[in-house]
């Protein structure tokens, strides 16, 4: 009874590994773009907290497809992004020595939370600017800017990119203690990658968390179980055997999503607020973005933006946005 007469490929990817539920709300961005993307230095990301859907009507501005250059409608997803606080900057060098520097005049907002160092010498984080090879802004959000009633600040650190470290420096020391907006950082048409916590779904089995076939309704007592857990010799069973666990909740990145539009809502050309507000969040009462398709996470849920580190874009493409439908 245990075995089987034709072979099939597994079921579920094993690439996700382990399935488990995210130590923290927050995502861990590990890896930001190598080299010089641009003339100048740059921050290399944002944040921003989900909204909602709207359905985006617009002209396909991509080459060589069947719909170039007719009148499309998609999903678009909107982001609420305050602007970002530079309260200080850290320096990493090849033998994980980590140098930092914070902004001296700081709001009370900020002290509040955050822990910082006193040295706040920017010409002495300056002297070692030859051993550091990695350079990063330690950037603060709070989210009851844009109306959420969470008055605990995000706190994280966002890559650097320039020619070297000296030109680095020079652009952060007269952005420190400085608040940027989302159009100070990207533009509209770019693609980016998104970084959040998924949905939670709780404990699942291994039909829906794993895709198994559900077994004939004779051979056993079960239907909605793994067949075999492996054979009776050596007595253990493989972690690549599909079980139930956890399903949701796990940080996830996606590649190349595009901006579709970075606005505000003292812009009257589009009107994204339904009469009522988004469901769940209220209303759009500041700087947001609208992302081409789906965003992973639920409503609210903090959204970590980065520069595209995949498949470069040659040119960069306007989009042609007939209306916005709440």
């Amino acid at each position: 009874m245990g075995h089987r007469k034709h072979s099939q490929p597994r079921r579920g990817s094993l690439a996700y590994l382990p399935r488990g539920r995210a130590k923290s709300m927050e995502a861990r961005i590990r890896n930001w773009p190598i080299g010089n993307i641009g003339d100048k230095p740059k921050i290399l990301g944002h944040a921003g907290f989900k909204v909602g859907c709207v359905q985006i009507v617009s002209i396909d501005d991509r080459e060589k497809t069947p719909n170039a250059g007719k009148q499309i409608v998609g999903i678009g997803t909107v982001l609420a992004t305050p602007p970002s606080i530079i309260i200080g900057a850290r320096g990493y060098t090849n033998n994980n020595n980590v140098y930092d520097v914070f902004a001296s005049d700081l709001p009370k907002e900020i002290i509040k939370y955050v822990k910082l160092k006193k040295d706040n010498n920017f010409q002495k984080f300056k002297k070692y600017s030859h051993e550091i090879k990695k350079l990063f802004v330690v950037v603060f959000i709070v989210p009851n800017k844009i109306g959420l009633s969470q008055k605990k600040p995000y706190i994280f650190e966002i890559g650097v990119n320039g020619s070297d470290i000296k030109t680095q420096l020079e652009y952060v020391k007269n952005i420190l203690g400085k608040s940027l907006k989302i159009n100070e950082i990207f533009e509209s048409g770019m693609k980016i990658d998104v970084a959040a916590i998924t949905k939670g779904k709780g404990w699942e089995g291994p039909v829906t968390r794993w895709g198994v076939k559900r077994k004939q309704h004779k051979s056993r007592k079960s239907v909605r179980e793994v067949g075999s857990l492996g054979p009776i010799s050596p007595q253990n069973v493989m972690y690549t055997v599909p079980r139930a666990g956890q399903r949701g909740f796990h940080q996830r990145i996606e590649y190349n999503k595009r901006i579709m539009m970075i606005s505000n809502i003292e812009n009257k050309e589009f009107n994204i607020n339904p009469d009522n507000g988004f469901k769940h969040f209220g209303f759009v009462n500041g700087d947001y973005i609208i992302i081409n398709g789906s965003v992973p996470g639920t409503t609210k849920r903090l959204i970590k933006l980065r520069m595209q580190i995949r498949c470069l874009q040659k040119k960069l493409n306007k989009p042609n946005i007939l209306s916005v439908i709440t």
